[in-house]
């Protein structure tokens, strides 16, 4: 497990009511698309709201969590 000291400590209750909320508000209005599925929004809105982390951070943690190490501000990380 890749520890990253932003990790949202929220359940995914939460991320999947503010999806749902999302999807039902977009449905409302008629959004005909988003770059960004609601789940995504979601995650990115709870994300920023806590942390202050970006989109861009989230997909580098994404892609992190996928190798054996990554450096993160000179620092080794090592996935477990």
């Amino acid at each position: 497990m890749l520890a990253y000291p932003s990790a949202i400590d929220l359940s995914t209750a939460h991320l999947r009511h503010l999806s749902r909320e999302l999807a039902a508000r977009r449905q409302q209005t008629g959004s005909r698309w988003r770059r960004l599925a609601p789940r995504r929004q979601a995650l990115l809105a709870l994300a920023h709201l806590r942390c202050g982390d970006t989109y861009a951070q989230l997909e580098a943690m994404a892609t992190a969590r996928t190798q054996a190490y990554v450096i993160l501000d000179g620092t080794v990380l090592g996935s477990s």
